[in-house]
């Protein structure tokens, strides 16, 4: 069985480097710039550093920011028709996740318009042409969205999210600025980070991790922890740390898969609307727990990468131990909940069925039965 990776054909890093975002347009010979990015960042002058630097090249744009959070199908599909209303040739996608998988699954529909009915690009969808060319420009540290080939979909009409999976989305160029996340506010910066630590920790401990995945996922894990701390408080190190760690977390989760983890957090999304990188962070240390017994000693090597001293003198339920513990202990200083008040009793059938039947649970290493499910999500309501 041969081992994939697929990643941007050019990315750039670093303060400064959205000024490229010009040079690219320019040497790919695109006319016009359909911008895709949220009401707020749009309100807040965030979307306009790209935008001033368009105007200052001369270069035509439209903008298009009716996105939500948990971006829906009509999103998209009012994204598709504005998209084809303007004449744009590229996209330059700016924002989170929710930007960015907008602006795939309305680059996947404009070339391959059999599944404009966009449930239908669930899973692996059998997609024949690559979407119109994405410059992604990610303004949270967390989801990674610029450099994977997944994007999620959030169904109103069903309440249930949906993953995509498809190599025909990757953004052509990917510009990860830390300049452009200075603005995130401490929860959100807290939120998007736990989720890119979970990218790692799952993307390490899935069936289909090998060596080259490993490789990013643990530099991941080692800059996510030395980096989210400071980054919650806005600090220069902390911001430009996260930016690296989050987009090589990306590098390989997208390759390989996630598990129990995401396929939760999925969930709890879509019935209650919840910040998916708040649902990731309270899950992760369960799913850890519940998957501990099927990851070799690869919790070692997480506890190392997170800091942990003289893991080599632990026994396996010591580091495997020590590895829960430093998750809950980031998790906990950066002020993410740990409960969350909205569950009830009567929707946990619900909640567990839909997350075994998302996208991300087959590759988690160990099987896990409905009861174990449901336990596992009664495990986060409030008492």
């Amino acid at each position: 069985m041969a081992n994939r990776i697929s990643l941007n054909g050019t990315s750039y890093h670093g303060a400064g480097a959205i000024a490229e975002i010009v040079n690219e347009i320019r040497s790919n010979g695109f006319k016009k710039a359909f911008v895709a990015s949220d009401p707020d960042l749009v309100k807040f002058g965030v979307t306009g550093k790209v935008t001033a630097l368009l105007d200052e090249a001369k270069i035509p744009y439209e903008i298009y920011s009716d996105i939500k959070p948990n971006p829906t199908i009509e999103n998209v599909t009012n994204g598709v028709a504005a998209f084809k209303a303007s004449g744009a040739d590229c996209i330059v996608a700016i924002g989170g996740g929710s930007s960015m998988d907008t602006s795939k699954a309305i680059g996947i529909i404009i070339t391959n318009p059999e599944f404009e009915d966009v449930r239908s690009l669930e899973g692996v969808a059998p997609t024949k042409n690559p979407c119109i060319p994405i410059i992604a420009v990610p303004t949270t540290a967390g989801t990674a969205a610029e450099v994977t080939i997944n994007y999620v979909i959030t169904d109103v009409e069903k309440e249930r999210k949906f993953v995509c999976v498809d190599p025909h989305d990757m953004p052509i160029v990917a510009v990860v600025d830390p300049e452009m996340m200075a603005s995130m506010p401490k929860g959100l910066t807290a939120a998007t980070g736990m989720d890119a630590l979970t990218h790692a920790i799952e993307g390490y401990t899935t069936r289909a991790a090998w060596e080259m995945t490993d490789m990013f996922h643990l530099e991941a894990i080692r800059l996510i922890s030395r980096n989210l701390r400071g980054a919650v408080e806005n600090t220069k190190e902390g911001r430009e740390g996260m930016a690296l760690g989050q987009y090589i977390a990306g590098m390989g989760f997208s390759n390989v898969g996630l598990g129990i983890d995401h396929a939760m957090a999925h969930t709890l999304s879509a019935h209650y609307d919840t910040p998916h990188g708040v649902a990731c962070a309270m899950f992760l240390p369960i799913s850890m727990e519940f998957n501990r017994e099927y990851t070799g000693e690869r919790l070692k090597e997480v506890a190392r990468a997170m800091g942990v001293e003289g893991v080599d003198n632990m026994t396996q339920d010591e580091y495997r131990d020590a590895a829960i513990a430093a998750v809950k202990k980031l998790s906990a200083d950066v002020g993410i909940p740990t409960t969350l008040d909205k569950i009830k009793e009567e929707d946990l059938d619900t909640l567990a069925t839909d997350a075994l039947n998302d996208a991300c649970y087959p590759g988690n290493p160990r099987e896990a039965t409905k009861e174990q499910v449901i336990e596992m999500f009664r495990m986060i309501m409030a008492k």
